[in-house]
């Protein structure tokens, strides 16, 4: 069953739960920005689909629909005891883990669902239930804060009027509500800041033109979109004061991943001394990693880069094709992390330590 909207993007929510009808609400990215669609979603395999076939996409997006998703199964499921309903839910849980390799948040959405499961085993399994709806609707709540403080913090690093350019889609679209890497820009907008934003077209899937320059269209900034190689034209005419990027995982040593062809703006920053920055929850921080090498990187179909978005093929027939998802920013090339529970500076270590000893205290 789907719905159709056509009201400004700003107005839905990227990802959201029907109480109703126990079902999972996306929008449909891959037919923006020309057609909005909610999309809902009560099985395995349309819920894997909607992840690996980017329906719904970006890291925190992804950990939010997993969350609801992993709930609408659960509730489906038919057992007698825990054990019964624990070995499906572990079952359903591991298919949908396998949907993409690279955003860290599906996991640890995913695992924090089954720490919930586990926790509450003693309760009757309407009970359980119930605990699990409500901590996958708090996932979802604790992203739209994360975002905020995000912004925040990135906020106190321009200034009013400033040129940014961002690379990919790090915005609502990809989040709860603000965006990592466009939380700034949106509460500067707030605040009458006038940023000129940059958006690179973020080939091949093109998410910098169909997402980040609509979004940021629809609610009324001042957005100019580019191709992927004009970034050091833009740079060398001092059009861009710095840069604001997300990402799907961080290494320990700072090293982060995000979508292909983010070392290439982060390289062309460093050479014309542009400020470069990530936006980062600490949920995409994965501590078990030692450097940006040992981060898995997904690749999709060549079609993607041969014939997808043309009437007529746009590559010889039988032509090899590379088509990583993401590749991987070196820490060196980037500035400062910000995460909402501040700002990470190189030795990077030290510093998400410092950020998650931060995070502890204020849990207490």
């Amino acid at each position: 069953m789907t719905e159709n909207k056509q009201n400004n993007i700003m107005d839905y929510e990227t990802v959201d739960f029907d109480p109703v009808t126990c079902e999972l609400l996306l929008i449909d990215q891959t037919l923006l920005p020309n057609e909005t669609k909610i999309i809902r979603l009560s099985n395995a395999k349309d819920i894997w689909d909607a992840i690996y076939l980017l329906k719904v996409r970006g890291a925190p997006a992804i950990g939010v629909a997993a969350a609801i998703g992993i709930y609408v199964l659960a509730a489906r499921i038919k057992a007698s005891d825990f054990e019964e309903f624990y070995a499906e839910f572990s079952r359903q849980k591991e298919y949908l883990d396998s949907s993409r390799p690279t955003a860290v948040n599906l996991s640890w959405a995913l695992n924090r669902m089954d720490q919930t499961c586990i926790a509450h085993k003693e309760l009757p399994l309407p009970e359980l239930l119930e605990e699990l709806k409500k901590e996958a609707l708090a996932i979802k709540k604790e992203d739209t804060l994360v975002c905020k403080m995000i912004g925040e913090y990135g906020l106190s690093l321009v200034k009013p009027g400033d040129g940014i350019l961002t690379h990919c889609n790090a915005g609502q679209l990809a989040t709860s509500k603000y965006g990592t890497a466009t939380a700034p820009i949106y509460l500067g907008h707030e605040k009458g800041y006038n940023f000129r934003v940059f958006a690179d077209e973020t080939r091949p899937l093109l998410q910098g033109a169909r997402l980040t320059a609509y979004e940021l269209h629809s609610a009324g900034v001042d957005v100019t979109l580019l191709c992927d190689n004009m970034c050091a034209m833009v740079m060398k005419n001092r059009w861009i004061n710095a840069v604001f990027v997300g990402c799907d995982r961080v290494a320990a040593n700072g090293d982060t991943a995000n979508k292909i062809g983010t070392s290439v703006v982060a390289t062309v920053a460093k050479h014309y001394n542009v400020p470069f920055y990530v936006c980062a929850p600490t949920s995409t921080i994965d501590m078990s990693l030692e450097h940006g090498n040992l981060i898995p990187i997904e690749e999709r179909k060549p079609e993607e880069i041969t014939k997808m978005w043309y009437e007529k093929p746009m590559a010889p027939e039988g032509i090899k094709a590379f088509n990583p998802a993401f590749d991987v920013t070196d820490h060196s090339l980037i500035t400062a992390i910000v995460t909402e529970f501040g700002i990470a500076r190189a030795p990077y270590k030290e510093a998400f330590e410092e950020i998650f000893r931060k995070k502890e205290t204020e849990k207490k």
